[in-house]
């Protein structure tokens, strides 16, 4: 009887610390510091003892800032939304259209401007859009594409007003999902959509977040889960963006890399067959989750480029 009740009691104190340390890495993953610590660098850059101090403590997530401005003309505009956004506007003599770009997961829109310029090469106008707690914009947290979703309306809402009838939204991983998320629950009509790497569901990614820590998924990963969504006032197993696609009618021009440790080809295929419009997958062999890179920029460009003479 008393090995018993220690046992239970022994594995009731394992869940409750389980649940404290998954609070703790769930809020530092999810909430921006002020400080100017560098960013916990990404996992496959990490030593054994790194990754075991992580465990405990979470990661040094200070607010992104950004690195570079534009070299092109920009203009600097605020829109109003769930937090105040910044945003950088830079016009081309007689636009074929707007691009409007969503950052990733601790990005912020200086990330953007590379891709901007090649839109703007390619006769098209640009917006790069802080979501909150990014860059010039209001706020401290993310809720990983869950909220940024009415941003991404917003944004989309108040450049329509300026009289803009060409809009193409473009977003990379978790401005990807934000994107779907939004076409999925308001009733914007881009022109087209293009989204680099958008992960299957948030299980899922936060699950590939422990394999790539070589720590076990389960329990962990689903109470990380369920505490990241809590925090931020939703429920987080129903953020699924393969979900979402079922409700895009528009165009869209899907990118991948095939050597993507957070994305599996298998979630990429799944938000591929859920797109109810024209529809385009384009899987580069060597790259990973960053696949706009000089290796890959050329296929880059002519990818993007067809894409949007065939709209």
């Amino acid at each position: 009887m008393k090995f018993r009740k220690l046992f239970f009691r022994s594995l009731l104190a394992g869940f409750l610390a389980l649940n404290v340390i998954a609070f703790i890495h769930a809020y530092r993953f999810t909430h921006f510091s002020q400080d100017d610590r560098e960013r916990t660098p990404d996992p496959d850059e990490l030593s054994l003892w790194s990754k075991g101090k992580i465990l405990f403590a979470g990661i040094d997530n200070p607010r992104p800032r950004h690195k570079s401005v534009p070299q092109r003309s920009f203009q600097s505009i605020e829109i109003a939304s769930t937090k105040n956004l910044e945003g950088w506007r830079i016009q081309v003599p007689n636009a074929k259209g707007t691009v409007l770009l969503f950052h990733g997961y601790a990005g912020e829109k200086s990330s953007m401007i590379s891709r901007s310029d090649e839109f703007n090469k390619l006769g098209y106008s640009t917006v790069l859009i802080d979501f909150m707690g990014s860059g010039g914009s209001e706020g401290n947290s993310t809720t990983i594409g869950f909220q940024e979703a009415v941003q991404v309306r917003d944004c989309f809402e108040s450049i329509q007003k300026t009289g803009q009838a060409n809009i193409i939204l473009f977003g990379t991983s978790m401005g990807a999902a934000a994107i779907l998320k939004a076409l999925d629950d308001y009733t914007i009509s881009p022109a087209a959509i293009i989204l680099e790497c958008p992960f299957g569901s948030l299980y899922k990614t936060v699950s590939a977040r422990f394999r790539l820590m070589g720590v076990p998924v389960v329990p962990m990963a689903a109470i990380l889960t369920f505490w990241g969504g809590a925090q931020n006032g939703y429920w987080a197993f129903s953020h699924n963006p393969s979900t979402y696609a079922r409700s895009v009618h528009c165009p869209t021009l899907l990118l991948f890399g095939a050597k993507d440790d957070r994305v599996s080809k298998a979630e990429t295929e799944e938000i591929f067959s859920n797109l109810q419009g024209r529809k385009t997958l384009k899987i580069y062999p060597d790259a990973g989750h960053a696949i706009f890179t000089t290796a890959n920029q050329a296929s880059w460009i002519h990818d993007v480029l067809t894409f949007l003479n065939e709209k």
